[in-house]
């Protein structure tokens, strides 16, 4: 999907409750402001000129169907299809992911290639649109992507009243999906990769479209014996995230900027 059509099924999104349970705040419309007044994250993308997109909708945040939205998993959608996630597990909430994917280089050696040394993103919750759109869940990474990251300090912000939590790594193999916040206490989990696939041919490279290419899909599982609220999680419709294929002209550190979808099951 392009970005000048993700712009557009914006609007269609803003139409949906986009927080899931509980009910705790409101989502700004368009024309929204954060952090220095610049524009509202979500809604810096040019608004259709049709209808009151030049408002704020103070939609008001509620329970989901989360029955409905896991059925709306694409997993097939990644070469080769991920597992389906275990019977006795049941989806929480499901997020976009905003932030970077982060490499060092050794620039000591002339042929030296990027190294991953884990992610660090904010997450917002989309359950109410995995549950009754999942055709604009690519949409949203692409959208994420192509505007700024929030500030997390910037609490008085409209979006970060509807941040769901943070992702960031223990270590270089360990991610840690952190829920618990000052407005709710959602969970947290350190977690391992099960399975990784190919991102679709189609994914979006990089912000603007331009980059290395869109990260892998994912599929995380607890780690052994850990008591953690978040059993698995999956990370789909990735976009950005890849680095350059070699450290030539590289800084000792390279962050490059991702969204994606992440589906959390408790």
């Amino acid at each position: 999907m392009s970005f000048s059509r993700a712009t557009l099924v914006v609007a269609s999104i803003l139409a949906i409750t986009v927080s899931a349970r509980p009910a705790e705040k409101r989502w700004g419309g368009w024309g929204g402001s954060w952090s220095g007044g610049s524009h509202h994250w979500w809604n810096s993308a040019p608004a259709p000129s049709s209808g009151d997109f030049g408002k704020r909708w103070g939609l008001q945040a509620g329970s989901c169907d989360m029955a409905a939205a896991v059925q709306n998993m694409n997993l097939a959608a990644a070469d080769p299809p991920l597992p389906p996630p275990h019977p006795s597990l049941s989806l929480f909430q499901v997020v976009v992911g905003r932030g970077t994917q982060n490499y060092t280089c050794d620039l000591s050696n002339s042929t030296a290639v990027p190294i991953p040394v884990g992610a660090l993103a904010t997450l917002f919750d989309i359950s109410c649109v995995a549950a009754t759109a999942k055709e604009l869940l690519p949409a949203l990474s692409i959208v994420a992507l192509d505007l700024p990251v929030p500030d997390s300090d910037d609490t008085d912000s409209p979006i970060m009243q509807d941040m769901s939590g943070h992702h960031y790594f223990l270590d270089d193999t360990t991610p840690f999906f952190n829920m618990d916040t000052e407005l709710h206490q959602y969970g947290m989990g350190a977690l391992q990769k099960a399975n990784a696939s190919d991102a679709p041919n189609d994914a979006y490279a990089g912000p603007g479209g331009t980059g290395n290419g869109a990260v892998q899909w994912l599929k995380l599982d607890v780690k052994p014996a850990a008591q953690d609220s978040w059993k698995q999680v999956y990370r789909l419709d990735t976009a950005g995230g890849v680095p350059p294929e070699t450290c030539e002209e590289a800084t000792p550190t390279i962050e490059v900027p991702y969204a994606a979808v992440y589906w959390l099951f408790k």
